[in-house]
C-alpha cells in the first residue's frame, strides 16, 4: 500500500457551492492530517490569496492555474469544449499525465464525469462508468451504483456495474464476497421493467454473490452490500434518502423544542440523534468514486463543506493506496471475456 506522503491529489478548488473557501479549508485540513500532497486547481491569483490568509507552513500544497470554471447552468459537454482550461478539466488532465494519483471535485457533476471519461478513458470491457455512492445501513454501509452517471442503461451496463460494485466493496469495505442485489419494486424475479428482469436473469449466471432483487424499502437495511440500478433510479433514491434525513432532523428538532421533556431526557435524545445524524451525513464519506475509468476520479456533493472536502481527499488517498483501479481492472477481466 502506498504511503499518503508519496501521493498527490488534484483538487478542483472552484467546484461546489462554497468554493473556493470551503475547498481550500478542507484541503489544508487534509494536508495536515494525511501528509498528502495537494494540487489546488483554479485561478492562480485567487487561490494564492486564499492560501495567504491561512497557515500553510510545512504543507505540500501547490497551485495549478486554471482560469476558467464550469458554471452549474451550462451543459457540461458544451462547457468543456469551450473551456479547455476549466479547473475540473485541468484536474483530470493531471491524473492522466501521471502528476496526480487522483482528482476530487464537488463542482458540476456532469462536467466532472465527462472530464474524467475524456482524460482517463475507460477500462477494458467497460461500456460506461458508474458513480458509486456509499449509503448507511442498519448493518454498516452499502454501495449504490449507478448514482447518476448514466440515465439510460442497457442490461450489459447493469451487469458491469455489478462487477464494478462488487470489486469496489471488496476493496473499500474489506468484504471478500459482497452480497450484490438488483434494485427493484419487489424481491420476485418477475418484478420490474424489462431492463431489471433481463438483468436479473443475467446476474444469476455471473461470478458474483448475487442475492436477487432488493426492494427499495430494503436499500438501507443492509440486506445487500452492493445495490445495482440505472443512474436515473439511483440518483432519485439517493436524493430521497438525503431529503428524508434532513426533514426528520428538522421535525425532531421542533418536537424536542416544543415537548415538555426533562432536561436530561432531552439531552439524551439530542445526543442519540446526533450520533445517528453523523452516520448518515454525506460529509462523513466525502465523495463517490467514478468506477470504470482508467484512474481515480472522485465526485463530491455540491454542498460540500470543508469537512466533506477533507473526507473526499481522505477517500482518494485510501483508494489510491489500495490500488483500486488496478484491482477493478483485474476483477473485470473475466467479466469482459
Amino acid at each position: 500500500m502506498t504511503d499518503g506522503a508519496e501521493l498527490t491529489v488534484a483538487v478542483d478548488a472552484m467546484g461546489g457551492d462554497h468554493a473556493p473557501e470551503a475547498v481550500v479549508d478542507g484541503a489544508i485540513a487534509a494536508a495536515r492530517s494525511l501528509d498528502v500532497g495537494l494540487a489546488l486547481v483554479g485561478p492562480a491569483v485567487r487561490l494564492e490569496e486564499e492560501l495567504a490568509r491561512r497557515e500553510t507552513a510545512g504543507l505540500r500544497i501547490s497551485v495549478v492555474d486554471a482560469p476558467d470554471v464550469v458554471p452549474m447552468d451550462e451543459p457540461p459537454l458544451v462547457a468543456l469544449r469551450r473551456r479547455r482550461r476549466a479547473s475540473v478539466r485541468v484536474a483530470a488532465d493531471l491524473v492522466a499525465a501521471g502528476e496526480a494519483a487522483a482528482f476530487f471535485s464537488a463542482g458540476h457533476s456532469g462536467a466532472t464525469l465527462l472530464a474524467a471519461h475524456a482524460a482517463l478513458g475507460l477500462m477494458p470491457g467497460v461500456g460506461r462508468p458508474a458513480l458509486a455512492v456509499t449509503v448507511p445501513t442498519q448493518r454498516g454501509a452499502a454501495v449504490l451504483l449507478d448514482a447518476g452517471a448514466n440515465v439510460d442503461c442497457r442490461v450489459d451496463h447493469l451487469v458491469q456495474f455489478a462487477h464494478l460494485g462488487s470489486a469496489y466493496a471488496s476493496v473499500a469495505m474489506d468484504l471478500p464476497t459482497p452480497k450484490v442485489g438488483l434494485l427493484s419494486i419487489g424481491e420476485e424475479a418477475r418484478k420490474g421493467p424489462d431492463l431489471v428482469r433481463e438483468a436479473h436473469e443475467r446476474l444469476q449466471h455471473e461470478a458474483l454473490n448475487f442475492i436477487g432483487n432488493v426492494d427499495a424499502r430494503e436499500l438501507f437495511t443492509g440486506r445487500a452490500d452492493v445495490v445495482v440500478c440505472d443512474g436515473f433510479t439511483g440518483n432519485i433514491a439517493l436524493k430521497v434518502g438525503e431529503g428524508l434525513v434532513d426533514s426528520l432532523e428538522e421535525m425532531l428538532r421542533r418536537e424536542l423544542d416544543a415537548a415538555l421533556v426533562s432536561q436530561i431526557g432531552g439531552l439524551v435524545m439530542r445526543r442519540a440523534f446526533a450520533r445517528v445524524r453523523q452516520r448518515v451525513d454525506y460529509a462523513e464519506y466525502g465523495a463517490a468514486p467514478l468506477l470504470g475509468v482508467r484512474g481515480l476520479a472522485l465526485v463530491g456533493h455540491g454542498r460540500s463543506s470543508s469537512r466533506a472536502v477533507k473526507s473526499g481527499i481522505a477517500m482518494a488517498v485510501r483508494l489510491a493506496g489500495a490500488r483500486l483501479p488496478a484491482r477493478l481492472g483485474a476483477a473485470l477481466t473475466p467479466a469482459a471475456g
